[in-house]
C-alpha cells in the first residue's frame, strides 16, 4: 500500500488486481466484490490471514487459488491468533536484519459473523487486547452460509434460517444481533468502523484508514447473500443500499474514541423495502415488521443522540 494513496472516487483505486476471478463464490455474492476492493486498497505486501467460510473453501479449492498475495487458512476460531503470530513473527525478523524494517507489510484478517461473533471471539478480543498491527475485516452475512444457512450471532430478529424457521410457533429469530463492532469498540482501539459495499468509497477509505494505524483496526462490513438472505443474484448492491437507507445498517467510524456517521440519511425508508426483497423475511406478519421498525426507529435516536444532531432523518414511507 502506497501512503500517498488517497481514494476519493473510483479512478484514484489502483488498476492492478490481487484478487484472480475464476473462484467458486455463489452468483450474485458481494464477498468478492468487498475482497477485490480491499486487496487494490491494502496491495501487493499484504498478507491475509483467513478463516474458515465461504470465502476460504471457495476461493482456494485445490489445485487453485483466486489470491495474489500470500494466504493462510486457518481454523474457524484462530484467524485473530493466527494474525497476532504473523505480525510477531515480521517484528522478530525485523529485528534479526531478516526483513526491512521500514518495509510496511499489511496484515489482514478476513473471517465471517461465524469466525468473528461467535466461534473465532475470543482470538479476536485477545488480539485487540495486546494490540497487535492487524486490520480484521469481518464480511458479515449474518448467518453460518458455508455449512447450510444456520443462525449466528448476528443474524438479525425474525430472520428465518435453517435453525430459526419461521412458522406457527418459531418466527425466525428470537434474538437480537449482536451489536460486535460496539463490543471491538470497547477494547479501545485506535480504528473501528462500519462499511457497505454499496458505499465503496467509504468501504475503501475505511480499509486505507485502518491500514494506517499503529495498532489493530476493525471493519465490519455488511455482505449480503443472495442465497442465505434469498433475493434475486442481481440485487446485491440493492440490498446493501436499501440496508442504509432505511437505517437497517449504519455506515460509521471510531477514531481514537471520536464517532462519526458516514453516510447521512436525510430522509429514512420505511424497513419494509429492505425485509420484503429477501425470502428470509417473507413469512412475518405486518406487526412483525413494524415491531422491526420501532427498534430501528430506537436505534436511530440513539446514533442521533451521540452525534449531537439528526444524522439520520426522520421516518418517510
Amino acid at each position: 500500500m502506497s501512503s500517498a494513496l488517497r481514494i476519493r472516487g473510483v479512478r484514484d483505486l489502483p488498476r492492478e488486481e490481487f484478487f484472480a476471478p475464476g473462484h467458486g463464490l455463489c452468483a450474485g455474492c458481494t464477498a468478492s466484490t468487498i475482497i477485490r476492493h480491499l486487496l487494490k486498497v491494502s496491495g501487493k505486501d499484504t498478507i491475509i490471514v483467513n478463516a474458515t467460510g465461504c470465502v476460504e473453501v471457495s476461493t482456494t479449492m485445490y489445485p487453485y487459488t483466486s489470491w495474489r498475495t500470500p494466504w493462510l487458512h486457518v481454523a474457524f476460531e484462530n484467524a485473530a491468533a493466527a494474525a497476532s503470530g504473523v505480525e510477531a513473527a515480521l517484528k522478530a525478523m525485523a529485528r534479526k536484519g531478516l526483513v526491512d524494517p521500514e518495509r510496511r507489510i499489511n496484515i489482514i484478517v478476513l473471517a465471517g459473523d461465524g469466525g468473528t461473533y461467535d466461534i473465532g471471539f475470543q482470538a479476536l478480543s485477545g488480539m485487540l487486547e495486546r494490540g497487535h498491527r492487524v486490520m480484521y475485516v469481518l464480511y458479515d452475512n449474518e448467518a453460518y452460509m458455508n455449512t447450510g444457512i444456520q443462525r449466528s450471532g448476528s443474524t438479525p430478529l425474525h430472520a428465518w434460517t435453517t435453525t430459526t424457521p419461521i412458522g406457527k410457533v418459531l418466527r425466525g429469530k428470537i434474538q437480537f444481533k449482536k451489536p460486535i463492532a460496539e463490543i471491538v469498540a470497547a477494547h479501545r482501539i485506535p480504528y473501528v468502523a462500519t462499511a457497505n459495499i454499496a458505499y465503496p468509497i467509504d468501504m475503501d477509505q475505511k480499509f486505507l484508514k485502518g491500514l494506517q494505524v499503529d495498532g489493530p483496526s476493525f471493519i465490519h462490513v455488511l455482505q449480503p447473500c443472495p442465497t442465505g438472505w434469498r433475493f434475486d443474484p442481481r440485487y446485491g448492491i440493492k440490498a446493501g443500499k436499501l440496508a442504509v437507507e432505511t437505517a437497517m445498517w449504519i455506515n460509521w467510524e471510531i477514531i481514537m474514541g471520536d464517532f462519526k456517521v458516514t453516510t447521512r440519511v436525510p430522509k429514512r425508508k420505511h424497513v419494509k423495502h429492505y425485509l420484503t426483497i429477501q425470502g428470509r423475511f417473507r413469512g412475518l406478519t405486518d406487526e412483525e415488521i413494524e415491531e422491526i421498525q420501532r427498534l430501528v426507529d430506537r436505534e436511530v435516536e440513539r446514533i442521533n443522540n451521540m452525534v449531537g444532531e439528526e444524522v439520520i432523518g426522520p421516518l418517510t414511507d
